[in-house]
């Protein structure tokens, strides 16, 4: 995957280092929507489109994830990840019941978590590789972690953004 085609996110892997800041950012703005909310957070626009709440859910979720996935490639030698779940995790940890505001502090404590980890890879922790079994299963740097990790919190963004009314 070289570019994202609905959202035009290009995966630049030269933009690995300063993945960490705009995961921050990302994730900020997503938790402002869920602080602030313009809308109903909890309703679905159609029953296969997660809510702007799931959506905070899973990409909080999916900084965790990153986060345990980089530790464990900084301690082996190219792990293998299994699937996170995505689905799974919206009816097994009861996203659209979560309250909001928990959500947005967890959110934004799960961004500074996994930036964290990524500030503190040296430059040839950067190449280390992983299993990675999404889309397809395929040896990826700890680079492409990162940025794919990017374009997941600014992909979600943009589909939360959809839901919103205009304004």
């Amino acid at each position: 995957m070289d570019r994202c085609d609905e959202c035009g996110f290009i995966y630049d892997l030269g933009t690995a280092e300063s993945a960490g800041a705009a995961i921050v950012d990302g994730a900020g703005e997503l938790a402002t929507v869920l602080r602030d909310p313009p809308a109903n957070l909890r309703s679905r626009p159609e029953p296969q489109t997660w809510s702007p709440l799931e959506y905070g859910c899973h990409v909080r979720d999916v900084m965790l994830v990153q986060r345990e996935r980089v530790l464990a490639a900084r301690r082996m030698h190219r792990p293998t990840f299994q699937p996170m779940g995505r689905d799974e995790r919206v009816d097994h940890d009861g996203y659209a019941e979560q309250d909001p505001g928990d959500v947005a502090r967890q959110l934004t404590d799960a961004a500074q978590l996994f930036a964290n980890v990524l500030a503190r890879l040296g430059p040839t922790d950067w190449e280390r590789t992983v299993m990675y079994n999404y889309p397809e299963p395929f040896e990826r740097s700890l680079r492409w972690v990162a940025v794919h990790t990017a374009h997941e919190v600014r992909h979600h963004l943009l589909d939360v953004r959809r839901q919103l009314p205009p304004g």
